[in-house]
């Protein structure tokens, strides 16, 4: 018999957030970005926004000069689930979740954060050009994005992408973009493995449970190929830097 739930939905259903990032890293970020009340927060490609709630947290919304908060993003079912967190947190009318595309937003902000996105605007070199527009004079930007551990095999480099390049080298396109790296941290082991296993987490539960349903094949043949093209092409290999930059 077959269900009635959203398995796209379930992909997504025990993450934090869509990226390698524990508690203590994301704290440690939020402390780097100097978050000051009466800031606007942007968060362009935001998903569901929990870094951007905690954004506008940490900046205070309390006394006479609140810090308020954008997210932009595509994903309906996303910015539902955002605008549910942000009404659970009182916070509600300090963040505002609009939908639309990341790099045509005509939104700014004093801190911009743009985690995992650079592929709305093109790419790394075109992501780091554009965000300089988002970007409040005297304001920082949240950076992330992949760049490789270890040299790459040629199954990895077409699943990400020739423009991958090694940490040293995503630094140094930022530097000559105009951008200073007032903060970089990356994401450890843990934190991969976290992020792998809570992605196919909500499915996993939903055969488990499911297991005679039609679409049950399916979901697990996508799962295991997921499961071994992590552990077998890229753990180890692909890397995710979380960069504060200012200019």
């Amino acid at each position: 018999m077959q269900t009635t739930e959203d398995l796209a939905a379930l992909r997504y259903a025990r993450m934090r957030w869509n990226t390698p990032l524990s508690e203590e890293h994301a704290a440690l970020l939020l402390q780097r970005l100097d978050i000051r009340p009466g800031a606007r927060v942007l968060d362009l490609g935001c998903g569901w926004g929990e870094l951007l709630l905690r954004a506008v947290a940490a900046g205070g919304v309390s006394g006479a000069t609140v810090t308020t908060g954008v997210g932009v993003d595509t994903d309906d079912a996303a910015l539902a689930r955002g605008r549910a967190l942000a009404a659970d947190r009182s916070l509600d009318e300090h963040v505002t979740f609009i939908k639309g595309e990341a790099a045509s937003s005509r939104e700014t902000g004093d801190r911009v954060l743009c985690v995992g996105t650079s592929h709305a605007f093109g790419g790394t070199a075109d992501a780091l050009k554009a965000l300089a527009e988002f970007v409040r004079p005297g304001g920082r930007l949240l950076f992330g994005d992949a760049y490789w551990e270890r040299p790459p095999t040629a199954e990895a480099v077409e699943i990400f992408g020739e423009e991958t390049v090694p940490l040293a080298d995503l630094i140094e396109l930022a530097r000559g973009l105009g951008w200073r790296v007032l903060h970089f941290s990356t994401a450890d082991q843990r934190e991969w493995d976290d992020f792998e296993s809570t992605w196919r987490a909500g499915q996993q539960e939903w055969l488990l449970r499911h297991p005679e349903d039609p679409r049950a094949t399916e979901v697990r043949e996508e799962l295991d190929d997921r499961l071994r093209e992590y552990v077998g092409i890229y753990r180890g290999v692909l890397g995710l830097g979380y960069f504060v930059l200012g200019r």
